[in-house]
């Protein structure tokens, strides 16, 4: 296991230890100990597994030395397996509620017996959660609220984790002497924020043995289909995942075809027939003739000049579309004048901002996550722990903020990484538009990211006007995660989002695609006309952890999927850029 399955799978634990009603100091352990996992280099952690000296890290004792060791090498961890066999799985599946922690679970069991999210809405209909002790009928109500958002959403994926679990999968298939090409397709392949499942394709002469390696994949929890064509199974992470095996020559069409989306797809099927043609999953053969397009398609054989996408949208008169795109909003339009944008690619970017430490709710310090940022190769990394407002996150009052910029300059003066620090806040906005420190102090920062944490429920206008305002203040460089949604858990607030990108135009404030996988927020179907209109974006991870300031790969997928490039975000930049156009927002 990687450093990140690892933290995983010492957060599940401690998560099922507080289920048990477990010692709270136990518990903290392996929370703790996830957290100094995260921040071990993977080298540091072999070498130590290697020389048994993981328990000379601070916070790691013997047992958790043992235990994290066997992860590593094996991947595998019986305590681990044995305490999850302990527990009903139902109550495991509650904690998909959102704000339903371990807490409340063992005492709905305990004291309702409830053990499955059925009987959890039955005794929220009976009115038996409110009764509760220390639950109320706000929690009972947020807790149906949190039922109806998982039977909405369950069925999909956030697509950082299902890129992740598909990404093994297809490095090993090429691996294997019968495939001749492979590819995932779907809403994976055009980077949508969710995806419903996993689409593989393979080009091969031999599927049948493909298929059965394809339905041994050591994830593989049930089998719904093997055979020659295609394969399905269902993964121990409960995503489902589909094989399909086609002949070498047909690839490219399947791979389109598959691909998507479907009105992407009815738009180019169109266009084919427009040139007396028909486009399918077979191949593009003429429109008139006998047989199906598949009987045409196998008469054709190996005859077919088409063995790239890049060809087969050039057959149809059309610039290539990248997969992200292809949404069938105006792509094919651009595509056929040539004027689809060059897009934006993750080594465009050149630093990132909108970053925690442990000063706020962060788990990695500030060295941590610089030493983090510079592995990465940023020339910069922005700071901003919450503000005082979020007691929650453990924000900042001005004592502690000055102090944490006082800190950054030190860092920065010492020469120690090769990153530049700048030091920001996230600020609250609060629930008027005013933010949640004097001008004075916020004069003090490179940079400050406003941003909506509370009074989620205000109406659409003055939702609007409380931001607008926030937007207006001088000090402000950036907005957060703009509707504040949470991807298969809640939707935005309600805000009149052009409003909103009118105003930061009007400020020359940013707007930042947050890239944390649960929010992408702003939505990648605003950004082509707000880019078009003139507003910058800041791709921006929101990282809690050094291993989350990869989620900067997340925000790139939805701005190719926005249509942006390298012009229209912000940090493209380079540093001397970037000090540059801060110091400029500063003076104003």
């Amino acid at each position: 296991m990687n450093k990140a399955e690892i933290a995983a799978v010492l957060n599940d634990i401690a998560t099922l230890l507080e289920l048990k009603g477990e010692n709270p100091f136990k518990i903290r352990a392996y929370t703790s100990g996830a957290r100094i996992v995260e921040s071990l280099s993977e080298e540091e952690i072999d070498q130590r597994v290697a020389a048994a000296t993981l328990d000379g890290v601070k916070g790691i004792g013997e047992a958790l030395a043992q235990k994290i060791g066997k992860l590593r090498t094996t991947g595998k961890l019986e305590f681990y397996e044995k305490l999850k066999a302990s527990l009903p799985p139902g109550l495991v599946e509650l904690l998909q509620i959102p704000g339903v922690g371990p807490k409340k679970i063992k005492a709905m069991h305990d004291q309702l017996g409830i053990d499955t999210i059925e009987k959890l809405q039955q005794a929220c209909t009976e009115g038996k959660i409110a009764a509760l002790a220390g639950f109320g009928e706000k929690t009972q109500a947020k807790i149906m609220e949190g039922i109806a958002n998982r039977q909405a959403y369950g069925r999909r994926h956030l697509w950082f984790e299902a890129f992740a679990t598909a990404e093994p999968i297809l490095t090993a298939l090429r691996k294997l002497p019968q495939v001749k090409q492979a590819e995932h397709a779907g809403s994976l392949r055009r980077r949508m924020e969710t995806v419903g499942d996993l689409d593989f394709l393979v080009a091969t002469d031999d599927p049948q043995p493909v298929a059965d390696w394809f339905v041994k994949w050591h994830e593989v929890k049930d089998v719904t289909a093997h055979g020659e064509t295609k394969a399905s199974v269902r993964l121990a992470s409960g995503i489902q995942a589909d094989l399909r095996l086609v002949p070498p020559e047909q690839f490219v069409f399947a791979l389109h075809h598959f691909t998507g989306s479907k009105d992407h797809n009815v738009a180019m099927r169109g266009r084919a027939l427009a040139r007396g043609l028909s486009m399918s999953e077979w191949g593009l053969v003429p429109a008139e003739g006998e047989g199906t397009a598949k009987e045409k398609a196998e008469r054709m054989g190996r005859k077919t000049t088409i063995k790239t996408e890049e060809q087969l949208f050039r057959a149809l008169g059309l610039q290539f579309i990248p997969p992200e795109l292809r949404e069938g909003q105006g792509e094919i339009e651009a595509a056929e004048k040539s004027e689809l944008p060059v897009l934006l690619e993750e080594s465009d970017i050149r630093g990132v901002f909108h970053n925690h430490t442990t000063e706020s709710d962060g788990h990695n310090t500030l060295e941590e996550m610089t030493r983090a940022a510079e592995r990465l190769g940023f020339d910069y990394l922005g700071i901003a722990d919450h503000s005082k407002s979020s007691v929650q996150a453990r924000g900042l009052d001005e004592t502690r903020l000055l102090a944490q910029v006082a800190a950054i300059k030190r860092l920065n003066a010492s020469g120690k990484f090769k990153t530049h620090v700048f030091a920001g806040n996230e600020c609250d906005i609060l629930p008027d538009g005013r933010l949640d420190f004097a001008e004075e102090v916020l004069a003090q920062l490179d940079y400050v990211v406003a941003a909506v944490h509370s009074a989620f429920r205000q109406d659409r206008e003055t939702q609007t006007k409380r931001i607008i305002r926030a937007l207006e203040n001088p000090h402000v460089t950036m907005l957060a995660h703009p509707t504040g949604r949470l991807l298969l858990e809640r939707p935005g607030y309600e805000i009149d989002t052009d409003k909103i990108i009118d105003a930061a135009i009007a400020n020359g404030v940013i707007i930042e695609i947050n890239a944390s996988p649960w929010r992408l927020d702003l939505d990648w179907r605003h950004w082509r006309r707000a880019a078009e209109r003139g507003l910058w974006c800041s791709i921006n991870p929101d990282a809690h952890s050094t291993s989350q300031l990869e989620f900067f790969r997340a925000g790139v997928a939805a701005a190719r999927k926005g249509w942006l490039t390298k012009e229209n975000v912000l940090t493209t930049r380079s540093l001397a850029e970037m000090k540059k156009y801060l110091a400029k927002r500063r003076a104003r």
